[in-house]
């Protein structure tokens, strides 16, 4: 269980605060994005590994099992060989018997050490699973702070275009623009007065030459 779990102490160990390095502050999303894929990978791993491990608990288990029956029936039959005095049988049996009662004691000391394994494996199991889960809320918050910085500084090349690198120049289009629209504005206005004009002079006109006829 030691030297599993020094395989991935290292990678677990260090806080997330302190993950990255200089180099890596400039691009943290990038490089927690890789942290955590690496994480998955180990985390996937181990899991195979505690399940192989549960796996060889079991088939002692089934040994051990299959030692205390046939310890059983050897015994049974040790007595049974007693009984009609067969020396031979008697030898066999007795050889048998200890052959198992030490295969007993054996696994059974196999498998309390096994057990004892595979819980501290899936505590540690545990933690590595809680771990990568804080990483992965953590990489949500990151991402959602790239968002707002984004964000934010899209809106401000809009409203603040002075503050970005070719200011100036877009400044002067917004002006432009601004003329632009003011210029038509007028022009739509004037031309709407001129219509105006001329639609009370066409009125007036019209309702002139009845009054002309009459005379």
């Amino acid at each position: 269980m030691t030297t599993l779990w020094k395989r991935f102490k290292h990678a677990f160990e260090a806080d997330l605060h302190n993950v990255f390095d200089k180099k890596e502050q400039k691009n943290p999303i990038a490089m927690l994005n890789q942290y955590i894929r690496e994480a998955e990978k180990q985390t996937e791993q181990t899991g195979k590994w505690i399940e192989r491990q549960a796996q060889l608990k079991a088939q002692l288990e089934k040994e051990l099992k299959e030692a205390i029956d046939m310890q059983a029936k050897r015994t049974s039959q040790l007595d049974l060989a007693r009984q009609t005095n067969e020396g031979e049988l008697i030898d066999f049996a007795e050889a048998e018997v200890t052959a198992y009662t030490n295969r007993k004691d054996v696994l059974q000391a196999s498998i309390s050490r096994t057990t004892e394994e595979l819980f501290g494996l899936e505590q540690k199991f545990e933690e590595m699973k809680h771990k990568l889960k804080d990483m992965k809320v953590r990489q949500l918050q990151l991402m959602g702070k790239e968002n707002v910085t984004r964000a934010h500084h899209q809106m401000d090349r809009v409203l603040q275009p002075e503050a970005s690198k070719n200011g100036e120049k877009r400044l002067l289009a917004f002006e432009e623009m601004e003329q632009y629209i003011e210029r038509l504005g007028q022009r739509i206005e004037k031309q709407h007065d001129l219509s105006s004009m001329e639609r009370r002079l066409d009125m007036l006109e019209k309702n002139a030459q009845p009054q002309q006829e009459i005379v």
